[in-house]
Protein backbone atom coordinates (compact mmCIF):
# COMPACT_ATOMS: atom_id res chain seq x y z
CA UNK A 1 0.00 0.00 0.00
CA UNK A 2 1.27 3.27 -1.08
CA UNK A 3 1.89 6.23 1.52
CA UNK A 4 -0.62 8.32 0.40
CA UNK A 5 -3.17 5.44 0.69
CA UNK A 6 -2.07 4.76 4.15
CA UNK A 7 -2.32 8.13 5.11
CA UNK A 8 -6.28 8.17 3.50
CA UNK A 9 -6.91 5.41 5.27
CA UNK A 10 -5.93 6.89 8.91
CA UNK A 11 -7.18 10.15 8.09
CA UNK A 12 -10.49 8.63 9.55
CA UNK A 13 -8.84 6.75 12.62
CA UNK A 14 -9.66 8.30 15.81
CA UNK A 15 -9.83 12.09 15.51
CA UNK A 16 -8.32 12.55 12.31
CA UNK A 17 -11.54 12.83 10.26
CA UNK A 18 -11.84 15.62 12.60
CA UNK A 19 -8.92 17.07 11.46
CA UNK A 20 -9.32 17.28 8.17
CA UNK A 21 -12.65 18.40 8.41
CA UNK A 22 -11.19 21.67 10.51
CA UNK A 23 -8.39 22.39 7.91
CA UNK A 24 -11.00 21.91 5.29
CA UNK A 25 -13.22 24.70 7.31
CA UNK A 26 -10.51 26.95 7.97
CA UNK A 27 -9.17 27.01 4.56
CA UNK A 28 -12.10 26.17 2.75
CA UNK A 29 -9.95 24.29 0.48
CA UNK A 30 -9.31 20.51 0.02
CA UNK A 31 -6.30 21.00 -2.06
CA UNK A 32 -4.87 23.59 0.78
CA UNK A 33 -6.18 20.85 4.01
CA UNK A 34 -4.46 18.36 2.13
CA UNK A 35 -1.29 19.76 2.10
CA UNK A 36 -1.28 20.82 5.55
CA UNK A 37 -2.30 17.29 6.57
CA UNK A 38 -0.21 15.44 4.68
CA UNK A 39 -2.72 13.94 2.08
CA UNK A 40 -4.18 14.26 -1.50
CA UNK A 41 -7.16 16.75 -2.16
CA UNK A 42 -9.38 13.45 -2.61
CA UNK A 43 -8.52 11.79 0.75
CA UNK A 44 -9.61 15.13 2.59
CA UNK A 45 -13.03 15.12 0.45
CA UNK A 46 -13.47 10.91 1.23
CA UNK A 47 -12.87 11.59 5.15
CA UNK A 48 -15.42 14.64 4.82
CA UNK A 49 -17.98 12.86 3.04
CA UNK A 50 -17.60 10.01 5.60
CA UNK A 51 -18.52 12.73 8.25
CA UNK A 52 -21.46 14.01 6.43
CA UNK A 53 -22.84 9.73 6.08
CA UNK A 54 -21.95 9.36 9.70
CA UNK A 55 -23.82 12.34 11.40
CA UNK A 56 -26.57 12.49 8.51
CA UNK A 57 -25.22 15.88 7.68
CA UNK A 58 -24.41 18.29 4.70
CA UNK A 59 -20.86 19.85 6.11
CA UNK A 60 -19.96 21.93 2.74
CA UNK A 61 -21.54 23.43 -0.27
CA UNK A 62 -19.32 22.33 -3.09
CA UNK A 63 -18.80 24.02 -6.45
CA UNK A 64 -16.25 23.20 -9.13
CA UNK A 65 -14.16 26.57 -8.05
CA UNK A 66 -15.06 26.63 -3.76
CA UNK A 67 -16.41 24.97 -1.34
CA UNK A 68 -18.18 26.85 1.55
CA UNK A 69 -19.31 25.67 4.70
CA UNK A 70 -23.30 24.90 5.73
CA UNK A 71 -24.73 26.97 8.99
CA UNK A 72 -24.64 23.01 9.99
CA UNK A 73 -21.22 22.92 9.22
CA UNK A 74 -20.36 26.08 11.03
CA UNK A 75 -22.41 24.38 14.09
CA UNK A 76 -20.13 21.13 13.87
CA UNK A 77 -16.82 23.37 13.05
CA UNK A 78 -17.12 25.04 16.10
CA UNK A 79 -17.97 21.64 18.27
CA UNK A 80 -15.24 19.81 16.34
CA UNK A 81 -12.84 22.71 17.34
CA UNK A 82 -13.74 22.22 21.26
CA UNK A 83 -13.23 18.49 21.58
CA UNK A 84 -10.04 18.69 19.29
CA UNK A 85 -8.40 21.32 21.57
CA UNK A 86 -9.53 19.07 24.59
CA UNK A 87 -7.77 15.83 23.05
CA UNK A 88 -5.00 17.96 22.49
CA UNK A 89 -4.96 19.06 26.03
CA UNK A 90 -5.58 15.48 27.60
CA UNK A 91 -2.51 14.32 25.39
CA UNK A 92 -0.18 16.76 26.46
CA UNK A 93 -1.52 16.13 30.53
CA UNK A 94 -0.72 11.98 30.11
CA UNK A 95 2.65 12.55 27.69
CA UNK A 96 4.48 15.32 29.21
CA UNK A 97 7.28 14.94 32.01
CA UNK A 98 9.12 17.28 33.71
CA UNK A 99 12.12 16.34 31.16
CA UNK A 100 9.81 17.23 28.25
CA UNK A 101 8.72 20.40 29.56
CA UNK A 102 12.24 22.26 29.62
CA UNK A 103 13.98 23.84 26.95
CA UNK A 104 14.35 27.23 24.88
CA UNK A 105 11.05 28.46 23.60
CA UNK A 106 11.31 31.79 20.89
CA UNK A 107 8.22 33.35 20.26
CA UNK A 108 7.54 35.95 17.76
CA UNK A 109 4.32 38.15 19.12
CA UNK A 110 2.66 41.35 17.78
CA UNK A 111 3.75 44.63 19.52
CA UNK A 112 0.53 44.90 21.77
CA UNK A 113 3.45 44.17 24.67
CA UNK A 114 0.80 44.46 27.65
CA UNK A 115 -1.82 42.26 25.96
CA UNK A 116 0.53 39.47 25.44
CA UNK A 117 2.72 39.87 28.73
CA UNK A 118 -0.04 38.75 31.04
CA UNK A 119 -0.09 35.39 28.98
CA UNK A 120 3.42 34.68 28.63
CA UNK A 121 3.15 35.64 32.15
CA UNK A 122 0.98 33.20 33.23
CA UNK A 123 2.38 30.63 30.74
CA UNK A 124 5.59 31.02 32.34
CA UNK A 125 3.89 30.39 35.68
CA UNK A 126 2.54 27.52 34.72
CA UNK A 127 5.95 25.56 33.01
CA UNK A 128 8.89 27.21 35.01
CA UNK A 129 11.32 24.89 33.58
CA UNK A 130 10.66 26.49 29.73
CA UNK A 131 12.71 29.30 28.83
CA UNK A 132 11.46 31.63 27.03
CA UNK A 133 13.18 34.05 24.60
CA UNK A 134 10.25 36.60 23.15
CA UNK A 135 10.48 39.00 20.11
CA UNK A 136 7.69 41.57 19.78
CA UNK A 137 7.61 42.68 16.38
CA UNK A 138 5.10 43.45 13.47
CA UNK A 139 7.17 42.14 10.71
CA UNK A 140 6.18 39.03 9.02
CA UNK A 141 9.18 36.65 10.84
CA UNK A 142 10.53 33.71 8.93
CA UNK A 143 10.20 30.81 10.86
CA UNK A 144 13.01 28.58 9.71
CA UNK A 145 15.38 31.34 9.17
CA UNK A 146 15.33 33.45 12.12
CA UNK A 147 14.64 30.15 14.19
CA UNK A 148 11.55 30.81 16.13
CA UNK A 149 9.76 27.75 17.02
CA UNK A 150 6.33 29.52 17.23
CA UNK A 151 4.18 33.42 16.02
CA UNK A 152 1.47 34.90 16.44
CA UNK A 153 0.25 37.40 13.70
CA UNK A 154 -2.67 39.31 12.79
CA UNK A 155 -4.60 38.67 9.66
CA UNK A 156 -4.90 36.05 7.82
CA UNK A 157 -2.20 33.49 6.64
CA UNK A 158 -0.45 35.55 3.67
CA UNK A 159 1.84 32.00 3.07
CA UNK A 160 0.76 28.21 3.50
CA UNK A 161 4.09 26.72 4.29
CA UNK A 162 3.58 26.23 7.85
CA UNK A 163 0.88 24.81 10.03
CA UNK A 164 -1.50 27.47 11.83
CA UNK A 165 -4.43 27.31 14.29
CA UNK A 166 -6.81 30.38 14.00
CA UNK A 167 -6.84 31.99 17.58
CA UNK A 168 -9.09 34.70 17.73
CA UNK A 169 -11.33 37.24 16.19
CA UNK A 170 -11.43 40.97 16.42
CA UNK A 171 -12.70 44.01 15.14
CA UNK A 172 -11.31 47.44 15.11
CA UNK A 173 -12.93 50.19 16.84
CA UNK A 174 -12.09 54.49 17.67
CA UNK A 175 -12.45 54.83 20.89
CA UNK A 176 -11.81 57.85 23.50
CA UNK A 177 -11.49 58.86 27.13
CA UNK A 178 -14.99 60.36 28.61
CA UNK A 179 -12.52 63.39 29.57
CA UNK A 180 -11.41 63.86 25.58
CA UNK A 181 -14.64 63.50 24.01
CA UNK A 182 -16.61 65.86 27.04
CA UNK A 183 -14.87 68.69 25.51
CA UNK A 184 -14.76 68.04 22.01
CA UNK A 185 -17.00 68.37 18.86
CA UNK A 186 -19.49 65.21 18.59
CA UNK A 187 -19.06 62.38 16.60
CA UNK A 188 -21.69 62.24 14.41
CA UNK A 189 -20.05 61.25 11.39
CA UNK A 190 -16.45 60.36 10.17
CA UNK A 191 -15.86 63.79 8.67
CA UNK A 192 -16.52 64.71 11.87
CA UNK A 193 -13.12 63.06 12.89
CA UNK A 194 -10.92 66.26 11.09
CA UNK A 195 -11.96 68.31 14.18
CA UNK A 196 -10.43 65.62 16.78
CA UNK A 197 -7.00 65.12 17.27
CA UNK A 198 -5.96 61.30 16.01
CA UNK A 199 -3.58 58.99 17.65
CA UNK A 200 -2.36 57.09 14.51
CA UNK A 201 -0.93 53.55 13.65
CA UNK A 202 2.93 53.65 12.47
CA UNK A 203 3.47 50.51 10.53
CA UNK A 204 6.78 48.94 12.24
CA UNK A 205 7.82 47.50 8.83
CA UNK A 206 6.67 50.24 6.53
CA UNK A 207 6.93 53.79 8.27
CA UNK A 208 3.38 53.91 6.73
CA UNK A 209 0.15 55.19 8.33
CA UNK A 210 -2.86 52.63 8.77
CA UNK A 211 -6.00 53.83 7.49
CA UNK A 212 -8.85 53.87 10.00
CA UNK A 213 -11.87 51.67 8.55
CA UNK A 214 -14.34 54.23 8.23
CA UNK A 215 -16.77 55.13 5.20
CA UNK A 216 -14.55 57.94 4.00
CA UNK A 217 -10.93 56.87 5.10
CA UNK A 218 -8.76 59.47 6.61
CA UNK A 219 -5.53 60.86 4.86
CA UNK A 220 -2.25 59.02 5.70
CA UNK A 221 -0.62 62.16 7.02
CA UNK A 222 -3.17 64.06 8.50
CA UNK A 223 -3.21 63.57 12.63
CA UNK A 224 -6.07 66.63 13.39
CA UNK A 225 -5.54 70.17 15.08
CA UNK A 226 -2.37 69.98 17.23
CA UNK A 227 -1.80 67.90 19.66
CA UNK A 228 -2.42 64.13 17.42
CA UNK A 229 -0.17 61.77 17.50
CA UNK A 230 2.17 58.63 15.51
CA UNK A 231 3.29 55.45 17.36
CA UNK A 232 4.61 52.49 16.27
CA UNK A 233 2.74 50.70 19.20
CA UNK A 234 -0.26 50.19 19.99
CA UNK A 235 -0.07 50.23 23.22
CA UNK A 236 1.32 53.44 23.38
CA UNK A 237 -1.79 54.51 21.59
CA UNK A 238 -4.38 53.05 24.11
CA UNK A 239 -2.34 54.48 26.99
CA UNK A 240 -2.66 57.80 25.06
CA UNK A 241 -6.15 57.56 24.35
CA UNK A 242 -7.05 56.42 28.21
CA UNK A 243 -5.47 60.00 29.12
CA UNK A 244 -7.82 61.67 27.48
CA UNK A 245 -4.91 62.32 24.42
CA UNK A 246 -7.12 62.17 21.28
CA UNK A 247 -9.28 59.21 19.45
CA UNK A 248 -7.56 55.64 18.76
CA UNK A 249 -8.57 52.87 16.24
CA UNK A 250 -7.54 50.18 18.12
CA UNK A 251 -8.61 46.12 18.15
CA UNK A 252 -11.03 45.40 20.68
CA UNK A 253 -9.52 42.43 21.34
CA UNK A 254 -6.77 44.50 23.46
CA UNK A 255 -9.31 46.91 25.53
CA UNK A 256 -11.66 44.82 26.68
CA UNK A 257 -11.02 46.35 30.93
CA UNK A 258 -10.70 49.58 29.60
CA UNK A 259 -14.53 49.25 27.66
CA UNK A 260 -15.79 47.45 30.50
CA UNK A 261 -14.38 49.91 33.11
CA UNK A 262 -15.73 52.99 30.89
CA UNK A 263 -12.19 54.03 30.57
CA UNK A 264 -12.73 54.01 26.55
CA UNK A 265 -15.89 54.41 24.96
CA UNK A 266 -16.37 53.45 21.24
CA UNK A 267 -17.28 55.95 18.64
CA UNK A 268 -18.87 55.74 15.22
CA UNK A 269 -19.48 51.85 15.53
CA UNK A 270 -22.02 51.84 12.65
CA UNK A 271 -19.49 53.70 10.63
CA UNK A 272 -16.08 51.93 11.30
CA UNK A 273 -15.53 48.20 10.57
CA UNK A 274 -12.63 45.93 9.90
CA UNK A 275 -12.77 42.69 11.03
CA UNK A 276 -9.16 40.43 11.95
CA UNK A 277 -7.86 37.58 13.45
CA UNK A 278 -4.89 36.53 14.78
CA UNK A 279 -3.28 33.01 13.84
CA UNK A 280 -0.77 31.31 15.38
CA UNK A 281 2.38 29.26 13.67
CA UNK A 282 4.78 26.90 13.87
CA UNK A 283 7.32 25.01 11.38
CA UNK A 284 6.58 21.40 11.25
CA UNK A 285 8.79 19.65 12.58
CA UNK A 286 8.48 21.94 16.08
CA UNK A 287 4.86 20.48 16.80
CA UNK A 288 6.65 17.21 17.87
CA UNK A 289 8.61 19.29 20.75
CA UNK A 290 6.24 19.07 23.88
CA UNK A 291 7.06 23.01 24.76
CA UNK A 292 6.13 23.78 21.58
CA UNK A 293 2.45 21.82 21.65
CA UNK A 294 2.21 23.05 24.89
CA UNK A 295 2.20 26.66 24.13
CA UNK A 296 0.22 26.38 20.85
CA UNK A 297 -2.30 24.62 23.36
CA UNK A 298 -2.17 27.35 26.03
CA UNK A 299 -2.77 29.70 23.62
CA UNK A 300 -5.83 28.52 22.11
CA UNK A 301 -7.72 28.06 24.95
CA UNK A 302 -6.54 31.83 26.53
CA UNK A 303 -7.50 33.40 23.25
CA UNK A 304 -10.73 31.73 22.34
CA UNK A 305 -12.26 31.85 18.66
CA UNK A 306 -15.54 33.96 20.05
CA UNK A 307 -16.06 35.93 23.04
Amino acid sequence: MSAIHSKARNVTDGFGGLRAFVQAAETLSFVEAGRRLGLSASAIGKSIARLEEQFDVRLFHRTTRSVSLTEDGARFLSRCTRILAEVEAMSLDFSRTDAALRGHLRVALPTAITFFTAHLAEFSRLHPQIELDVEFDDRLVNLVEDRFDVAIRTGEPEDSQFPSRRLASFRHVIVGAPSYLSSRPPLTNPAALNEHRLLLYKKPRTGKIEAWPVERELSPKRIGPAGGAVANSIDALIIMAREGRGLACVPDYFIPQELRDGMLSVVLESAASRDNSFHIFWPSKAQRMPRVRTFIDFMSRRMPRER
